[in-house]
């Protein structure tokens, strides 16, 4: 799967704060991570219709069972929100068996920042 490029469900004031959120998983088997391509589309569909999201991409490297996540909300409690709602939590929930390793950084950046490069998202992951 290529990398699924920036999307934009909400359009963002101008020269606003916004709350951006990165995470790196790491399924335990290449099983694992072709459970999480099979559930990729459901989520995407929540995230384009999401309250609060500003913004969303999905890096995957699936034959290195990796998976990047990068987006911007609205809020901290939008984020959570999502996360907590419609198709992402039972697929979290469903897929934490799946997972090796998983790392999340959030940040503050303006609303003219977004999207930040993938060199930057794993430099702050790591």
């Amino acid at each position: 799967m290529p990398t699924l490029p920036w999307t934009v469900p909400n359009r963002p004031p101008q020269a606003t704060e916004v709350h951006v959120f990165a995470s790196r998983f790491e399924t335990r088997t290449l099983g694992g991570a072709l459970k999480f391509l099979a559930r990729t589309p459901g989520v995407w569909r929540q995230v384009r219709g999401a309250r609060g999201a500003y913004g969303a991409s999905l890096k995957a490297e699936p034959f290195k069972r990796t998976f990047w996540t990068l987006s911007a909300w609205e809020s901290p409690e939008a984020l959570k929100t999502f996360a907590h709602s419609g198709t992402h939590a039972p697929t979290s929930r469903g897929l934490s068996a799946q997972m090796r390793d998983a790392r999340f950084v959030t940040w503050s950046a303006t609303s003219d920042e977004p999207p930040v490069s993938w060199a930057e998202v794993r430099r702050r992951l790591t």
